[in-house]
């Protein structure tokens, strides 16, 4: 198992996890946001991050809400 940071929490993974499953394994709701278009990832060094991308073992993921909608939301809805 691996040891990664969520947003400064540490979170156990399997050897083979990409950061989405390691938002999860933090809170379902956020990889909801991050699926949803209102929220993205980003690296320790504030870069984008896909969702994607296999993490190693001290990985540190950060969790970026946005309280725009996504871009193909009805803004009259």
């Amino acid at each position: 198992m691996l040891r990664v940071f969520v947003d400064e929490r540490p979170v156990t993974v399997p050897p083979d996890a990409l950061a989405r499953d390691a938002v999860a394994a933090l809170d379902p709701a956020l990889l909801a946001r991050l699926e949803d278009g209102t929220a993205y990832l980003t690296d320790a060094r504030g870069i984008r991050l896909d969702a994607g991308t296999p993490l190693g073992a001290g990985s540190i993921v950060r969790v970026v809400r946005s309280a725009r909608r996504p871009a193909d939301s009805d803004a009259d809805a």
